[in-house]
C-alpha cells in the first residue's frame, strides 16, 4: 500500500470511490484551514467535501449530506501519532 491518498474517498461502502484498504488507516481532513472529522466524502481535485447535515437521514437510513466547496487537504493521521510518541 502507498502513503499517497487517493483524489477523492467516500466512508459509505455504497459509494463507488469507496476503498475500505485506505480506510483501515486514520484519515486527517482539512477544508480551508480547519480540521474536520465529520467529512463523509472528499474530492481534492474540484475542493470538496461532504459532511453529514445535522442528523436527519434519507429513506434509506443513511445520512443526508451537504456539499461543501473550499480548498482541502488529506494526509494519513497515523504518521503524525508516530512523531509525537517518539518526542
Amino acid at each position: 500500500m502507498t502513503d499517497t491518498l487517493p483524489d477523492r474517498l467516500a466512508i459509505d461502502p455504497d459509494s463507488p470511490h469507496h476503498d475500505a484498504e485506505v480506510l483501515k488507516r486514520p484519515i486527517g481532513v482539512r477544508f480551508n484551514g480547519v480540521e474536520k472529522t465529520n467529512v463523509e466524502e472528499y474530492c481534492v481535485s474540484e475542493g470538496w467535501i461532504r459532511v453529514a447535515a445535522g442528523k436527519a437521514l434519507d429513506r434509506k437510513g443513511k445520512p443526508l449530506t451537504l456539499k461543501l466547496k473550499g480548498t482541502v487537504e488529506v494526509w494519513y493521521d497515523d504518521e503524525d501519532q508516530g512523531e509525537a510518541s517518539e518526542a
